[in-house]
């Protein structure tokens, strides 16, 4: 029994050294993913929104004066009133920033005296006068509001 016993021993032992001198040889494998195919899905919302304010402001600084007529006069006065000095203060519409503030000079009228020279004939008198000042203002205002929506879906397989 005591031979049966040793064999068995040995055996084993021998099977350990076969076992251990195998371990050493064995090399490295790649990782392989279990998976065979997958997809990822993006969702992306932006909204923008521009107010945009166009003024415009046409602005004379000096006069323009005309006068015509027939049977009409001005008693030998000169035809040109004599000038002064005018103010103007504008602030724009729409709550915009830039007022302005300037000064002009421009006629005064006060002492303009015409008359029909021969009473009961016919007569035609014009005068036109446009001064210093603001002649036209236009405001352009406008909002624009962008929204973009952007879906990606990205399906990838091994």
């Amino acid at each position: 029994m005591n031979i049966r016993f040793g064999k068995t021993i040995t055996s084993i032992v021998t099977s350990a050294a076969v076992v251990l001198s195998t371990a050493a040889a064995v090399q490295a494998v790649p990782v392989v993913p279990n998976f065979t195919q997958g997809s990822m899905t993006s969702h992306t919302e932006t909204t923008s929104k521009v107010t945009e304010t166009i003024n415009s402001i046409d602005y004379s600084t000096g006069w323009q004066y005309s006068v015509s007529g027939t049977n009409v006069s001005n008693n030998g006065a000169a035809l040109l009133p004599p000038t002064t000095n005018n103010s103007v203060v504008v602030n724009p519409l729409g709550g915009t920033e830039g007022t302005v503030t300037s000064s002009a000079t421009g006629l005064n009228f006060n002492n303009s005296n015409f008359t029909i020279t021969n009473p009961g004939a016919a007569f035609q008198f014009t005068s036109t006068y446009q001064g210093p000042g603001v002649t036209n203002q236009t405001v352009i205002q406008r909002v624009t509001e962008v929204q973009s929506v952007t879906d990606t879906t990205s399906i990838f397989t091994q």
